[in-house]
């Protein structure tokens, strides 16, 4: 019995002793420009498409880990050049529940793209800076804002940078 309890505590104390999760960097986009067509889920038109290839010029060198899109065109193809060139599958995440996915984002190690809309990236921003909501919903035209979320031992800290400044 006594041996039992030693070892529950030496458990107990190698938990309470974990490592913080490591310092990571979310990059949260909406969607490149979408064709403007009377259809649900459309693709990219052309000035988005050259968008996707200057988000995946700018995240070369960012070493990202993991890839999220929502279940669109739009959002896929936007993600797609930034996929191939870092040989990372893009995987799917349901924007309806951003609060479970924000969780999944903080348990994962290493950096991360998110693709979603003109909602549901700054509000992800907001869950995961936990601050208020210092981001408003984007407006039709605005396609250009790329979120910045460091992750470090206290949270996260965010900025908020136009494809123009890379």
């Amino acid at each position: 019995m006594k041996n039992l309890l030693l070892i529950l505590l030496g458990g107990l104390i190698l938990v309470s002793c974990g490592s913080s999760p490591e310092p990571k960097t979310i990059y949260i986009v909406r969607h490149a420009e979408k064709m403007l067509v009377e259809n649900p889920d459309p693709e990219l038109a052309q000035v988005g498409i050259v968008r996707s290839k200057k988000l995946a010029q700018i995240l070369a060198d960012k070493e990202i880990k993991h890839i999220f899109s929502t279940d669109y065109k739009r959002t896929r193809m936007t993600a797609q050049p930034t996929a191939d060139q870092l040989g990372i599958q893009i995987e799917t995440y349901d924007p309806r529940d951003q609060e479970a996915f924000a969780e999944k984002l903080k348990g994962l190690e290493g950096n991360i793209l998110v693709v979603g809309h003109s909602n549901t990236a700054p509000r992800l921003a907001n869950i995961l800076i936990g601050s208020g909501s210092p981001y408003p919903d984007l407006t039709d035209v605005e396609y250009d804002n790329i979120y910045i979320l460091e992750y470090k031992e206290n949270g996260f800290s965010a900025n908020v940078k136009k494809y123009g400044d890379f």
